[in-house]
């Protein structure tokens, strides 16, 4: 899944990313409001780990912008404000979670799959389709009961299309899901994720839909 995480710590975000990051997600770290309000509006997440206390302003009234523009994506606080009233508080603004720094770097991990099950469109965490079993919860793919390893932009493409299910996923939705916030996306680079895994998962698992994008196959 995509991650932004707004922290203006590098010695805690950076550990965070890279745990994250370990776990094949794909995490945009931000350390001001305003780069995180930039990419927030450019690309879909599927969680926020927010901090409160940034350069160039409070993570509340960050977290109230964004419920305000009807944008539902889960946000989870990260921070040191541990006073009961601050929890209320972000909690009522609209957050999903909250934890208190300092934090270990499983239960941050913990915490994003938990709120991420509990959002309305979550899938199954236990996906079959033919003779292959997709666990999202722990990132795994096998076929025929051997794993299969998948590389971070491959989990992507393949986690994207089994969350719009049979719906084509234009070529544009892919290449935002799996490259950073910035990053330039090389010619036909979404093309060759898809090869590798349709070399690994079956040739006809994903379907082309010439000038309009690709969908899993039943």
């Amino acid at each position: 899944m995509r991650i932004l995480l707004i922290e203006d710590e590098a010695a805690l975000a950076r550990p965070l990313a890279e745990h994250l990051e370990a776990d094949l997600h794909i995490v945009e770290w931000f350390a001001t409001l305003d780069e995180a309000d930039s990419a927030i509006r450019a690309l879909e997440y599927d969680v926020v780990l927010l901090d409160l206390q940034l350069p160039d302003g409070d993570g509340l009234s960050f977290l109230s912008r964004i419920r305000d523009r009807n944008i539902r994506t889960p946000i989870i606080i990260l921070t040191a404000r541990d006073k009961v009233s601050d929890r209320i508080d972000g909690l009522n603004r609209g957050a999903d979670d909250y934890v208190i720094k300092p934090f270990d770097l499983d239960e941050v991990k913990a915490r994003i799959h938990t709120v991420c099950r509990r959002s309305a469109d979550q899938l199954t965490q236990t996906i079959l389709i033919r003779d292959l079993c997709v666990c999202l919860s722990d990132h795994s793919v096998s076929r025929a009961g051997q794993p299969i390893r998948l590389t971070a932009k491959e989990w992507g493409v393949l986690e994207v299309l089994l969350r719009r299910k049979s719906k084509i996923v234009p070529k544009e939705s892919l290449e935002a899901a799996i490259y950073a916030y910035g990053e330039e996306v090389e010619s036909n680079a979404l093309e060759a994720h898809i090869s590798r895994l349709r070399s690994k998962l079956g040739k006809d698992l994903i379907v082309t839909h010439r000038g309009m994008g690709y969908t899993l196959q039943p």
